[in-house]
């Protein structure tokens, strides 16, 4: 097989040819680690690669023998670094799997490496200190987006299928707009965020996978989903496979629209693709309606940032007892810094304040769900932006709400689901004038994958993008 080749399967289409004992294992993962190189020296989006796992031998589960990487934060695997992009987490070792790391391995992928973060996945752009500047194969004067921008970076390059990617405030959606991909934030509890803690960033957080195609997407979540023994709380189960929802016509569906974001302007492009989908789903019967749920967006990003900001401070004083490090100005980045210093002055007060504002909003939204099956919403307000549009590390004081602020600019449509815990997924159905993607966003009721795959699956045939490719390619490079 060559690289063009490889490059055109997504990962499903690779597991089908290993079942098929058309490709080897071996053969794939040597394929991937040549792509990952070829694209890396312009992206830099992947840190660190195992060369020794062409040898791997890969459970046999539906994804047995498909190359993919993992990102540096939210998926640990035992024996492996885990340095969050930080200098204070540097050395830093998994002594444990994760819950979800478990599940891709048990699937049969083959992890060949780690892809960037910003440093603790703090912003919408994927820079640090340690491994520099993570770029875009769309346009490599632009991010590809943040936090999970270099799993986004390989996946559209078309380096790997699919790699681990986490959303504590869109950073699983936004990097998939900014990339071309399809990137689903699962429910809250859809997957075991254990065994290491009971809820990611106080529930907000949850980790998973960034893909080319929606049949990977779901067919990855029915590998990846389910509950672990101590968890808090346990949501019912999916009744049928993610997959085979694909295969069924959406039901009718109320479909609420909005591109009127709580505050800021959305750019006239972005609101085109949103009223390009809108279209689509009105022509195959859908009821659309203008609605959206009425919110203090203000007090949510407040408290977000409480929850934040004292999530820093917690987990830096843990990696540094665990290292023999002190957090400080010489290890962390300045913004990072200035959450560490303000979680440091929290009270418990303030916390128990941030999760009543949540409760409230979560009452709010759920009420909005009650009337409508689905949102249709910008999944952020512009294209992705340039390099240096967000310095990680500016000179001088930090103030933690200004460049909360800066962070989420582009972000506005995305947080609120990570407080209510909805499934929400951004689908790249648009791209701007100057050819960067633009992403569309679903979102449903708490534990409703189902509605949203059944439209995923609808929209990518009406609208489809598989033949759009990045400037830098894996299959490109090759001229």
């Amino acid at each position: 097989m060559h690289l063009t080749e490889y490059a055109r399967y997504d990962a499903m289409g690779l597991a089908e040819l290993v079942a098929r004992k058309d490709v080897s294992s071996k053969e794939l993962a040597t394929l991937a680690l040549e792509a990952i190189n070829y694209v890396n020296a312009d992206l830099n989006a992947t840190i660190e690669t195992f060369p020794d796992r062409t040898d791997a031998h890969p459970a046999s589960g539906p994804f047995s023998g498909v190359p993919m990487l993992n990102k540096d934060i939210g998926a640990e695997e035992k024996g492996t670094l885990c340095e969050m992009g930080s200098k204070l987490a540097l050395g830093n070792m998994c002594t444990q799997d994760s819950f979800v790391f478990s599940r891709f391995r048990q699937a049969g992928f083959n992890n060949l490496g780690r892809t960037a973060t910003p440093e603790f996945a703090l912003a919408g752009v994927t820079e640090n200190a340690v491994t520099g500047i993570t770029r875009s194969p769309w346009n490599l004067d632009h991010t590809p987006g943040g936090s999970s921008g270099g799993s986004c970076a390989m996946v559209a390059s078309g380096a790997v299928p699919i790699a681990t990617a986490s959303d504590g405030g869109g950073s699983i959606r936004s990097p998939a707009s900014h990339s071309g991909l399809v990137g689903l934030k699962p429910t809250r509890g859809r997957i075991s965020a254990g065994p290491a803690q009971a809820e990611a960033l106080n529930g907000l957080a949850a980790t998973f996978a960034v893909t080319r195609t929606v049949r990977d997407c779901a067919a990855a979540l029915d590998a990846v989903k389910g509950s672990a023994v101590g968890d808090p709380y346990i949501i019912p189960p999916s009744e049928t496979s993610y997959l085979d929802l694909l295969a069924r016509p959406p039901k009718t569906m109320r479909i609420a629209y909005t591109t009127d974001p709580w505050v800021r302007e959305c750019d006239p492009e972005v609101q085109a693709g949103v009223h390009k989908a809108l279209s689509v789903l009105e022509d195959a019967g859908h009821n659309i309606e203008e609605a959206r749920p009425e919110i203090d967006y203000v007090a949510l990003m407040a408290a977000a940032l409480t929850v934040s900001c004292a999530s820093v401070a917690h987990s830096s004083d843990a990696l540094g007892a665990a290292l023999g490090r002190t957090p400080g100005p010489d290890n962390l980045q300045s913004a990072t810094w200035a959450f560490y210093q303000a979680g440091k002055k929290l009270s418990a007060s303030d916390i128990l304040d941030a999760l009543e504002v949540f409760n409230t909003i979560n009452r709010q939204a759920g009420a909005f769900f009650e009337a409508y099956d689905v949102l249709v919403m910008p999944s952020c307000l512009g294209p992705a932006p340039k390099i240096g549009a967000l310095d990680c590390n500016p000179a001088g004081p930090v103030d933690p709400h200004t460049w909360n602020e800066q962070v989420s600019k582009l972000g506005v449509f995305m947080p609120l689901f990570n407080v209510t815990g909805q499934p929400a997924i951004s689908l790249p159905l648009h791209q701007s004038s100057g050819g960067l993607p633009i992403g569309v966003q679903f979102a449903a009721k708490f534990g409703d994958e189902a509605s949203l795959f059944s439209l995923a699956g609808f929209m990518e045939q009406a609208l489809p993008w598989s033949h759009k490719q990045p400037a830098l390619h894996v299959s490109n490079k090759l001229g």
